[in-house]
């Protein structure tokens, strides 16, 4: 049986955290930045967390599972 290749999207896309999470960056904070707050922006720098409902499909993205 071969293996699973890693999505190359998906590698650059997300990390793993030291006790197994999937960590992510925010969307929206890329370009037309001059329309949103200081707060709006300040707030989407910070990385979030997989939703538990996406793990299962990011993981078989990431050839973890």
């Amino acid at each position: 049986m071969p293996k699973i290749k890693t999505n190359s999207g998906a590698k650059k896309r997300f990390a793993l955290t030291g006790s197994g999470k999937i960590k992510r960056k925010h969307a929206f904070k890329s370009h037309i930045l001059t329309k949103k707050t200081k707060k709006q922006k300040r707030n989407l720098t910070h990385f979030g967390l997989v939703n538990k409902v996406d793990v299962n499909s990011v993981k078989s993205l990431l050839a973890l599972k």
